[in-house]
């Protein structure tokens, strides 16, 4: 049976949250003296000399009208790394308690397991890059209190069968944490209209990919009132700059310009995958319901460094596990794509010309 008490930190439940200025007042006023704040202004065109609200309420209100939930069920993050990293801080006793990942995936998971001094249990996808339910059902003891899943998984681009998650949901009592960075280009349905099914479920998602937003770091965690109010307590105290508020509620008045990019990258997935499985140095390319296609080559880093060579980044995933020799390629512009793929055609010719005497 979940029960949330039961997860937390003892040194989390003890937590007296830092108590900011504007934290201790609401409500309307013509003069502050109260945060140190520097009162003549900033040195730029628009004031910053304010701290923001420490709780994004504006953001979240907004972000709730789209997304369909209440907004203390939303936690605004510097970038989704910071939710990862708060959720370690608050349920993961360092050197005690584990947490499980499903390699291949998003690697920060990993590595936010290690600063926090968290154990790992890794336990594989399959060969079709599906959760392996039977060893996850081993791995799991009462140490365990969290399991991340990758959903449309990063490298590898397909969604996770939903009806395995929902079986973790079912059973696990600690917290299953859905990452779901690429939901957007998926055919799959987001689980955060389950929060109310599962308390134990935690969603992640970004406006750095669909929303084209990666440079201002915004990431959000969708959950219960609880598990979010419990993350408030962690959280720096005004971790999203005023500017950064300002800019991200400005581009959510644009919806459907960004699923008209949606829409276009889609179309532009599938006319690249049909470009590139043409070429003989393209193996395989794989399902992909992300922003981006797994592709499996004879010569990964041989294709790497060609492209590199020729001004185009992609990215070498041929060391990673169950990747062997592939390279994992962003979807780009209908020119970006077609000149990528124009360089791709005399990858082959380069090899097969003789050198001269």
């Amino acid at each position: 049976m979940f029960n949330l008490d039961t997860l937390i930190r003892e040194n989390i439940k003890r937590l007296v949250p830092y108590s900011t200025a504007r934290d201790e007042f609401k409500g309307e006023a013509t003069i502050f003296l109260d945060a140190n704040e520097n009162n003549f202004g900033s040195p730029l065109p628009v004031n910053y000399n304010r701290y923001p609200d420490p709780m994004q309420w504006k953001l979240k209100y907004k972000m709730a009208e789209i997304k369909g939930v209440p907004p203390q069920n939303i936690f605004i993050g510097h970038g989704s790394d910071e939710a990862i990293d708060v959720l370690y801080r608050c349920f993961v006793n360092p050197g005690v308690d584990n947490v499980v990942l499903c390699p291949p995936t998003y690697g920060m998971y990993e590595v936010s397991a290690h600063i926090n001094d968290a154990i790992v249990r890794k336990v594989s996808l399959t060969p079709d890059f599906q959760l392996d339910i039977p060893a996850l059902q081993q791995a799991i003891d009462e140490n365990t209190k969290l399991i991340f899943i990758c959903s449309p998984n990063n490298p590898t681009g397909n969604s996770i069968n939903r009806a395995d998650i929902e079986l973790l949901l079912n059973n696990f009592d600690g917290i299953v944490v859905i990452d779901e960075a690429y939901i957007n280009f998926s055919r799959q349905k987001t689980f955060i209209q389950e929060l109310t099914e599962y308390p134990n479920l935690v969603v992640l998602q970004t406006l750095s990919k669909a929303w084209g937003l990666a440079g201002l770091r915004i990431g959000m965690a969708f959950a219960s009132e609880d598990i979010v109010n419990t993350f408030n307590k962690v959280k720096p105290p005004y971790n999203i700059s005023q500017a950064t508020n300002e800019l991200a509620l400005q581009a959510l008045d644009n919806v459907s310009q960004v699923n008209e990019w949606i829409r276009e990258i889609v179309i532009e997935r599938d006319l690249l995958s049909a470009g590139l499985i043409q070429l003989p140095e393209v193996l395989e390319i794989y399902p992909s319901d992300a922003s981006f296609i797994l592709v499996k080559t004879t010569d990964a880093k041989g294709i790497y460094n060609y492209l590199i060579e020729r001004g185009i980044v992609v990215r070498d995933r041929s060391k990673v596990e169950l990747c062997m020799g592939c390279l994992r390629i962003t979807i780009g512009t209908p020119a970006e794509n077609l000149h990528l793929l124009e360089v791709l055609k005399s990858f082959n010719l380069k090899k097969e010309t003789p050198v001269s005497a």
